[in-house]
């Protein structure tokens, strides 16, 4: 398969990890990088091998080189970003959340119906083997009917200056983490009957800074009858990504669902025995990235594609609402 020819907006943090060393390890070409200070792009680009640095994102969206882009922008700017690649030719590997909030995530539907490119929203963790198990130990019935699904995102606070706090920038708890539980929540949607909707929601604000959510824990209802409970913070004395899937004859639990690179276990428990299954430790990131070049070379369907994108985002907007926060705005910046 011709390498995947890649543009990336923006010398994020995450980059290295999320394109980066997946491209490195597939054969991937990263072509460009573009970031609002040339200083930086030009450093990611001596570390991670990168063929030239352009001076502006859309110098680098006119590159005819480039056929995908990967957008680690800040979550207000991934909107906007990504409707620009859309209109520039690009496909799109983009960081999750795809959008600012459900308007915004329908005109990148849209977009991407109407250009026929692919478009894949990052939530890495959903390519690896070790969520494929947890489905699969309630699509076989090892673990009984579907009952309930408990997702935990919890980290200590980033620095206040970080723009994840910032809401002209989407930021707060479930923007940045929270996604994850959320999305998970719905992964489950084929054992359940259909998707969750939301029951109920509470938040809490950041100390003097109105409008952003520190914590958020939801309740949610599956068609099925089977439940569902979200809890994230970016207040939180430690690290904890976690995701319990419980059926009527056993449960399941990955401690590290998101990293399962980090962390491969997932621990069974039934009424006859416990046992411990080790997934595999080839990162999250690399398997989206050959599932993306999958998608561009082959037409492989997109697991978390634009539609996917839409309904997640939906669910992110009627929990801030449901907890007497409103969805975040469409980033001005």
């Amino acid at each position: 398969m011709e390498p995947l020819r890649i543009g990336i907006l923006g010398a994020a943090r995450i980059a290295g990890r999320a394109i980066a060393e997946p491209a490195r390890l597939t054969g991937a070409r990263l072509v460009a990088v573009a970031a609002r200070d040339t200083g930086r792009a030009e450093a990611f680009a001596a570390e991670h091998d990168v063929e030239r640095v352009h001076a502006t994102y859309q110098d680098l969206l006119d590159d005819p080189d480039i056929e995908a882009i990967y957008n680690p922008l800040a979550n207000g700017l991934h909107g906007p970003w990504n409707l620009r690649a859309l209109a520039a030719g690009k496909h799109v590997l983009t960081e999750k959340p795809s959008a600012s909030n459900a308007t915004e995530a329908r005109q990148v539907r849209d977009a991407v119906q109407a250009s026929g490119l692919v478009f894949m929203e990052g939530f890495h963790y959903a390519y690896h083997p070790a969520l494929r198990r947890l489905q699969e130990l309630i699509a076989k019935g090892e673990l009984g009917d579907l009952q309930h699904v408990e997702a935990t995102m919890v980290m200590p606070p980033p620095a206040d200056d970080d723009p994840r706090w910032s809401l002209p920038l989407a930021g707060g708890a479930v923007m940045d983490v929270g996604c994850y539980a959320l999305h998970a929540q719905r992964m489950f949607a084929a054992y359940a009957g259909g998707a969750p909707f939301l029951a109920s929601a509470r938040a809490g604000e950041r100390k003097r800074l109105p409008g952003v959510d520190e914590w958020l824990n939801a309740d949610l209802q599956f068609p099925s009858g089977a439940t569902g409970a979200v809890r994230t913070s970016m207040a939180a004395e430690s690290v904890e990504f976690s995701l319990k899937v419980i059926g009527s004859r056993g449960e399941a639990f990955a401690p590290f669902y998101v990293l399962p690179q980090n962390d491969d276990r997932v621990i069974v428990t039934t009424k006859e025995d416990t046992w411990v299954e080790h997934l595999g430790t080839r990162t999250s990131y690399t398997y989206q990235l050959d599932a993306f070049a999958g998608a561009v070379r082959n037409g492989a369907p997109v697991l978390t594609d634009a539609d996917d994108a839409l309904a997640t985002m939906e669910l992110i907007d009627a929990c801030y609402t449901a907890a007497g926060m409103t969805p975040r705005p469409v980033s001005t910046i």
